[in-house]
């Protein structure tokens, strides 16, 4: 299974186990941070960059691949589309099958609003499901929601909307409470306190989890309560457009089944879009911890009918995605294995950093140790460093692994590599869309009556996400924008539906001089034999 280089790596780090285990690395300064990012973190890569030549956004820079679709034709021409038959009608329509998207049917329906999703998988088929770490929340003596606004703010580089973080940390203990009163099976000890664990970049233990498998624990107790109270959900069929009204308000959305292609109506008086985020889109062809629908359909849809992004040229880049074996390469190793005691070590058996610093710190200290310091450990597809896993048992004693993370020790086991006594290698993968739609404090941006949640937002986390704030932002804002979009549902008119915004930006494009094949929203990725841009690095 491993070649000798490895083999050879990985005696240095057993020998060297005890005394990193002792080790109390020191934190970065500010300053050490900034020059660390500029030279290694992907998001400061220029040439991965291109600038919008169209849209509210325009003269500022994206992701080459993001660009690309923002200025894309759409995949449905106007004439193909009889608005005067309406195949779904409903008070609030929400794009999207995650955590956001339930929890905003939820509320919408709670407070006596018709709600309806549509997702183009699954309902729960979604990032939400795949998060393992936890949800951060300030509910315990030692904490307070003024300290955890602190370390989100300053963790995001002070670039987060206040109105945003202030609502997303001052609502996290209710949001708690509301899932375990749903019946989320959080970690608790004997006498019900819930157990809480730091995260990167926190200064209080705040990390509420369900071992380490909280976002489908999460995911699976809203999809019940989504079905349970009887919502309506239509799986496989895709939001390809959105419908404005004639007075330019958000009106409902033009639907395609995935299967027969056949295209469908949606009129609301209010839509919230869920849609989440793009890891599948690759960008600089990084492996990804995405679910395979996250394309940014929710910035596509978004830009092509007036909403503003912000932050869009910002993504996370999870610093510990599986670089070992090939079957589970980009695969999330969640933060979880760190904040319990494992350090990441260098092919030379070297801590090199401070096991929590904040997310895009720890990956661009990844990249340097492999690319710069020529201390990394190579595989058959790549470069990792070791997170050295068996340190965990050593500092709280046998069986906290399994008892800790018991997926991350079935994930691995699959293959041979037993994580309690074997360290386990990782590399950045793509992971979260920091940039997204533009909301203002009530969920809306800003197009009237077109609402967003959840990761496809931008400013809830600056220009980097602390670990847990984002179940927490799925929960905080899914909430609210339901609530939120039920309460303007009650005074709407909808007017005549139209999508004369199509032929306004295909206009918008042939004034830039813009010519282009894409179409978008992508909806699926595409995997091709041959791709240099899926092929090992």
């Amino acid at each position: 299974m491993y070649n000798e280089k490895m083999l050879e790596s990985m005696r240095k780090v057993a020998a060297n186990r005890e005394a990193n285990a002792e080790l109390e690395p020191r934190r970065m300064t500010a300053d050490e941070k900034d020059a660390l990012l500029a030279e290694f973190h992907p998001d400061y890569k220029q040439n991965e960059f291109a600038i919008l030549s169209i849209g509210e956004n325009k003269g500022e820079k994206v992701p080459t691949e993001l660009c690309e679709l923002l200025q894309a034709h759409s995949r449905i021409s106007a004439a193909d589309v009889d608005l005067t038959k309406v195949d779904y009608e409903t008070d609030v329509l929400i794009i999207g099958g995650g955590g956001a998207g339930a929890s905003a049917a939820i509320e919408a329906d709670e407070a006596g609003a018709k709600a309806m999703i549509v997702t183009k998988l699954r309902i729960g088929d979604a990032n939400t499901m795949m998060a393992e770490g936890g949800i951060q929340a300030a509910d315990k003596p030692n904490d307070s929601p003024a300290i955890h606004y602190l370390d989100a703010f300053g963790g995001g580089h002070f670039a987060a909307k206040p109105e945003l973080l202030y609502k997303l940390v001052n609502e996290a203990p209710e949001a708690i409470q509301w899932l375990n009163n749903l019946g989320v099976e959080f970690d608790k000890t004997e006498d019900g306190t819930m157990v809480t664990t730091h995260g990167g970049g926190t200064s209080r233990k705040r990390m509420h989890a369900a071992k380490d498998y909280s976002g489908a624990e999460i995911m699976r107790t809203l999809r019940d309560e989504v079905l349970n109270r009887g919502i309506p959900v239509i799986d496989f069929t895709a939001a390809v457009e959105l419908i404005l009204d004639e007075n330019g308000n958000c009106a409902g959305a033009v639907l395609m089944n995935m299967e027969t292609k056949e295209l469908l109506v949606a009129k609301a008086k209010t839509v919230i879009l869920a849609t989440g985020g793009a890891g599948r889109l690759h960008y600089q062809g990084f492996p990804t911890s995405n679910h395979y629908g996250a394309t940014a359909d929710g910035l596509v849809l978004g830009y092509r009918v007036g909403a503003k992004l912000l932050y869009a040229d910002t993504l996370q880049y999870h610093p510990t995605g599986a670089a070992y074996p090939e079957q589970i390469f980009g695969a999330l190793v969640t933060e979880k294995v760190r904040s319990i005691g494992a350090k990441l070590v260098n092919a030379d058996g070297e801590v090199f950093m401070h096991p929590l610093e904040t997310r895009d710190v720890s990956a661009a200290s990844i990249i340097r140790e492999c690319n710069a310091r020529g201390k990394g450990i190579e595989t058959s597809d790549g470069v990792g460093v070791w997170l050295d896993t068996p340190m965990i048992e050593l500092k709280n004693g046998e069986g906290t692994i399994e008892k800790r993370i018991p997926a991350m020790l079935r994930m691995f086991g699959k293959y041979g590599i037993d994580i309690r006594k074997e360290p386990i290698l990782v590399y950045p993968t793509l992971h979260y869309q920091n940039g997204g739609l533009d909301i203002n404090a009530d969920c809306m941006t800003k197009v009237e009556n077109l609402y967003a949640a959840g990761e496809v937002v931008g400013g809830i986390h600056g220009r980097n996400r602390l670990m847990g704030n984002s179940l927490l932002d799925i929960i905080v804002f899914g909430r609210d924008a339901g609530r939120a979009a039920a309460e303007k549902a009650k005074d709407v008119t909808v007017g005549a539906l139209t999508l004369d915004h199509m032929a306004a930006f295909d206009a918008e494009r042939a004034a830039a001089g813009l010519e282009t094949e894409a179409i978008s929203p992508k909806l699926l990725p595409t995997y091709t034999h041959g791709n240099p841009k899926f092929e090992a690095k």
